[in-house]
């Protein structure tokens, strides 16, 4: 049956000796989702990986996860020219 997100999240952050409240899964999620359907597929896990260099350095992950969405939008737009 495998492990569900939940179990995997739980785990990674004991792994990582990140306090579980500090992860907010839905927010990564709809930042991947957003950055692979509007931008490239690819830019979802490195995106999420930046958030997480930014928040890391003091960023506040609700302002940034907008920012690269909106990033990801614009790209998309753009590409529309």
């Amino acid at each position: 049956m495998g492990v569900d997100l939940h179990d995997f999240t739980e785990a990674a952050c004991a792994e990582l000796g990140v306090p579980r409240a500090d992860v907010d899964v839905t927010m990564v999620l709809d930042l991947a989702r957003e950055v692979a359907h509007h931008a490239v597929r690819p830019g979802a896990p490195v995106g999420a990986y930046l958030l997480g260099l930014a928040v890391g350095r003091g960023g506040d992950p609700q302002e940034l996860a907008a920012r690269l969405t909106g990033l990801a939008h614009r790209l998309a737009a753009a590409d529309q020219d």
